[in-house]
């Protein structure tokens, strides 16, 4: 459902939904082995074993799943994933300010082409109140540029604001089929260029403005650091890259190891790629596939976290390692225990806010404040 005030969908949960949080919040702070006699034996797989709050809760995600998203018809699996982000979100974190607000991005550039800038409904997060300009974060969700929203990204957007100390502004970017490729890419760099002309009036230190995003999120934040740098423009201080999808044109091991029962499939991934683009030659724009870029030098600093149960863990992975080669100052962290996308799984296991944590202590080491 969307929202009348700021455009974004609205999920409300049910008793049964609002039981399951409470099982699910429970159930994170149960030490591993008591978790590990639900999730079963330990699932070992290339040298790791996945952490037991994750298996017990892939496995009540499983009981209680309607299907495969791409089975679903859109709205109804834009609801499921609203629905999944709310079960596992944990306790409302709560700051000085959350407030939703319109980002006046239409221009007439393109004025017979739909797909040209819009207005994006976005919410803005600061742990205090007042006009004192503080560092920025500029989220984008994950989602597979099909599904997601700022809503079902409020609890991570919420930890991170709360434990960086920092402004958090997370982006409901145009989604497919609805707007295909650039349109979600070009959202994501339209919303960048706003913050960065607008920090002052958005009590933002213009010197100190960061990129992020989970999966599609990732590699939305990824192609903004691109097209910036490539446009000769002031490009961001810092990217976080969470679970980042970066290469659309090839599939790597870690599908074939981790494609199935893992919470994101490779079908899944299938559905996304083949609902957000065009044709099979978008795969080689570094605009999808980030990977791709003839070059990665003079990016913005990065943290880069994979998990390792994660079908995107070695395209994640292979970006760090090119930008690093590139002279990019990067840090790569896997969490191997981990399925994809731990980020948003605050309120369900300590694991997922102890990786939180530490790419927030990354991005203000990188942010110098």
């Amino acid at each position: 459902m969307r929202s009348p005030m700021s455009g974004h969908r609205t999920f409300r949960p049910s008793i049964t939904d609002r039981l399951t949080k409470a099982v699910m919040t429970a159930s994170g702070s149960v030490p591993a082995p008591v978790i590990q006699l639900a999730g079963g034996a330990p699932r070992r797989i290339d040298g790791q074993v996945l952490d037991p709050h994750f298996q017990a809760g892939v496995r009540v995600m499983s009981l209680l799943s309607e299907g495969e998203y791409e089975d679903m018809p859109l709205e109804k699996a834009r609801e499921t994933v609203e629905r999944s982000a709310y079960t596992v979100s944990g306790n409302r974190i709560e700051l000085a300010v959350v407030k939703d607000l319109v980002l006046p991005l239409a221009g007439t550039d393109r004025p017979d082409d739909e797909t040209a800038r819009a207005d994006l409904p976005a919410r803005l997060y600061s742990p205090v109140h007042g006009d004192d300009p503080l560092p920025m974060l500029v989220y984008f969700h994950g989602g597979g540029w099909v599904l997601g929203s700022i809503d079902s990204h409020d609890a991570t957007c919420r930890y991170i604001a709360r434990m960086g100390g920092l402004k958090v502004l997370s982006v409901d970017y145009r989604l497919a089929p609805e707007f295909l490729f650039p349109t979600a890419a070009e959202d994501a760099v339209a919303s960048f260029r706003y913050v960065r002309d607008n920090a002052e009036s958005l009590g933002v230190d213009p010197t100190r403005i960061a990129v992020g995003g989970d999966s599609a999120g990732g590699n939305l934040a990824a192609v903004v650091c691109q097209q910036t740098r490539d446009a000769g423009e002031k490009t961001p201080d810092f990217q976080l890259l969470f679970v980042p999808a970066t290469n659309m044109s090839a599939r790597t091991r870690s599908f074939e190891l981790f494609g199935e029962g893992f919470f994101l499939t490779g079908k899944n991934m299938d559905f996304y790629e083949n609902t957000y683009l065009r044709s099979d030659d978008d795969r080689l724009d570094p605009r999808a596939s980030p990977l791709l870029a003839e070059d990665f030098s003079g990016l913005p600093p990065a943290h880069v976290a994979t998990g390792g149960f994660d079908p995107l863990r070695d395209e994640g992975e292979a970006y760090a390692r090119k930008m690093a080669d590139a002279g990019v100052t990067v840090s790569l962290r896997r969490h191997s225990t981990m399925v994809h996308p731990f980020v948003n799984a605050v309120g369900a296991t300590p694991l997922a806010r102890a990786a939180l944590s530490e790419a927030v202590g990354a991005l203000r080491m990188g942010l110098a404040y």
